[in-house]
């Protein structure tokens, strides 16, 4: 069976699989959330629906020991990837003293862990690239031969951090490569409302750097662009730009209704292109899961999501006087 795909990419049958319980991972942690704000036990959340194969795809071609990521707030599937784990996104959803984003002080989704080089975001959009761009440099004057990962969405590529990056990055030729995922919408504003140009990616060429389109639904094509884009970080040969076409599958966050700038039958289309279904009839296909296989892989991901959730909401909050951590000098 030499002619599947994720074989042709380089992936091994493991991690093909791995791939598609890292993905599963993030929707579920993702629809527990959901129904945890719905019930008035979680405050916030900005979902990975939909986005799922881009991220897992993506992480799956960086060097995992040693790259830096410098994730946007949708970014579920790069963390679990990268080594967060259930556990800790839920501690963070329900803002507890273990929480080891902030202790419990940010929102959810506002990534950051030093052990696993995942980089702190913050909530304006898109200050994660220039500081992406910074990472790369100092790994460079510091003769170390990393890359750095960083993502956001269309309407952050609007936005002056962008170019400012991107730009500065191509000049000097630095190992970083950039990840817009394309979910259609920047809250409420469709794409064709954001940018005149047909693709993000065209906005590589004006930089000096190669730029290219992928299926977001697809992980192996994701897997295949990002594992080019590191090597050519690798060789010194400088940044690149992959733009992920997906869709958001949920409201822009739990604050949002779509519903007033969006009809149901658009969203209920994208749902035929689900990258979690669509992955999982690709492994079937290609012999690596079957009925029985798929469900005993769901359940134990339910019993990972209920365990984190269970262990999260009777976590500690943080002691008041915490508050102050962090924030003037110690």
């Amino acid at each position: 069976m030499s002619n599947n795909r994720h074989e042709a990419v380089g992936l091994t049958d493991e991690q093909a699989i791995d791939m598609y319980k890292t993905m599963l991972l993030a929707r579920k942690l993702d629809e527990r959330m959901w129904l945890l704000n719905r019930s008035g036990k979680v405050p916030f959340v900005i979902s990975c629906q939909g986005q799922e194969a881009a991220q897992v795809g993506a992480a799956f071609a960086l060097d995992r020991e040693n790259d830096y990521v410098l994730p946007y707030y949708r970014d579920m599937g790069v963390v679990l990837a990268f080594g967060m784990t259930a556990k800790e996104l839920m501690l963070s959803a329900f803002a507890k003293a273990e929480d080891p984003n902030s202790g419990g002080k940010q929102m959810p989704s506002h990534f950051g862990q030093k052990k696993n080089r995942i980089v702190t975001g913050s909530s304006p959009v898109t200050t994660q690239v220039p500081h992406a761009v910074g990472v790369a440099l100092a790994g460079r004057l510091d003769n170390k031969n990393i890359a750095t990962f960083v993502t956001f969405g269309e309407g952050s590529s609007n936005q002056g951090d962008f170019h400012e990056g991107a730009n500065f990055a191509a000049v000097h030729k630095l190992p970083v490569i950039f990840m817009c995922e394309n979910n259609k919408y920047a809250i409420s504003v469709p794409y064709e409302k954001q940018v005149a140009c047909e693709k993000i990616s065209d906005r590589a060429v004006g930089y000096g750097m190669p730029g290219v389109t992928v299926d977001g639904n697809d992980p192996l094509e994701v897997y295949k662009a990002v594992k080019e884009a590191r090597e050519r970080a690798g060789r010194g040969e400088g940044p690149t730009l992959i733009e992920t076409i997906s869709y958001r599958l949920t409201p822009h966050s739990s604050d949002d209704d779509d519903r007033s700038y969006r009809g149901r039958e658009e969203v209920d289309e994208a749902k035929k292109n689900d990258p979690i279904i669509t992955f999982a009839n690709y492994l079937k296909e290609a012999g690596l899961l079957s009925e029985e296989s798929e469900k005993a892989i769901s359940d134990e991901i339910t019993n990972t999501v209920n365990e984190a959730t269970d262990y999260a909401e009777h976590a500690p909050y943080a002691d008041p006087e915490d508050a102050l951590r962090h924030v003037y000098a110690e």
